[in-house]
């Protein structure tokens, strides 16, 4: 299975991401921002870092670049995309995600590890794991307030689309504690924390991370 990874201007967790992609058994494909070209993958990632340094507004500029209208048009065809922390905010701002993320309540940068707990195992990247499964992951964000309007966070809500939540309180004030949500068919997905960096206990707090990207491999089908 073959697994995209892109690399923005300022994209710090691409090598971590591909990295993980080759723990879960994957085939990382490096993909270039500026590029049209989706390399045939079967599934994406849209990793964390500060893309074109978060000015205008975080993963504002990212979400035009050219390799995102792939992207739109890749998961318009059910091709499985995760955006992790800076991705996150690429997904919203490209519509592929409802919400946004905005500045941390207290305004302070966070980096800690925090306990997730599983709200969905209906998408691409978490059939792996159980509904009320807690994970230990880093987090690391300055822009990671999940936010939508009253309509929007009722719908996802109802539709069962909150795919993770902070257990071990609310470290950035997202509504509803939201740390993760996923696309109405399941196949998108976005989160603040960073599975990436939990997927071996020798580098990370734990290897909990590594259950997103196995499950993608499950689930994913391979491009013609």
């Amino acid at each position: 299975m073959r697994i995209g990874v892109i690399t923005f201007p300022g994209t710090l967790d691409d090598v971590d991401a591909a990295r993980a992609v080759r723990y879960a058994g994957g085939e990382p494909v490096a993909l270039w921002h500026a590029d049209h070209d989706l390399r045939g993958v079967d599934a994406i990632v849209v990793p964390g870092g500060f893309s074109y340094g978060d000015y205008l507004r975080a993963g504002a500029i990212a979400s035009i670049a050219p390799i995102m209208t792939e992207v739109v048009a890749a998961a318009g065809r059910g091709t499985p995309v995760l955006g992790i922390c800076n991705g996150f905010q690429i997904l919203c701002e490209a519509g592929l995600l409802p919400g946004a993320l905005v500045r941390n309540a207290g305004l302070h940068f966070i980096c800690r590890d925090e306990r997730l707990r599983v709200e969905s195992t209906a998408t691409a990247w978490t059939g792996g794991l159980t509904v009320g499964q807690e994970l230990l992951v880093p987090l690391k964000s300055g822009e990671g307030r999940y936010v939508a309007d009253a309509d929007t966070l009722r719908r996802l809500e109802d539709e069962g689309r909150v795919v993770f939540r902070y257990a071990g309180g609310n470290p950035n004030g997202a509504l509803g504690a939201i740390a993760g949500v996923g696309s109405a068919d399941g196949r998108v997905v976005g989160l603040m924390p960073h599975p990436e960096h939990a997927i071996d206990p020798l580098t990370g707090p734990s290897a909990d991370g590594l259950a997103l990207f196995t499950s993608v491999l499950r689930t994913a089908v391979p491009a013609a």
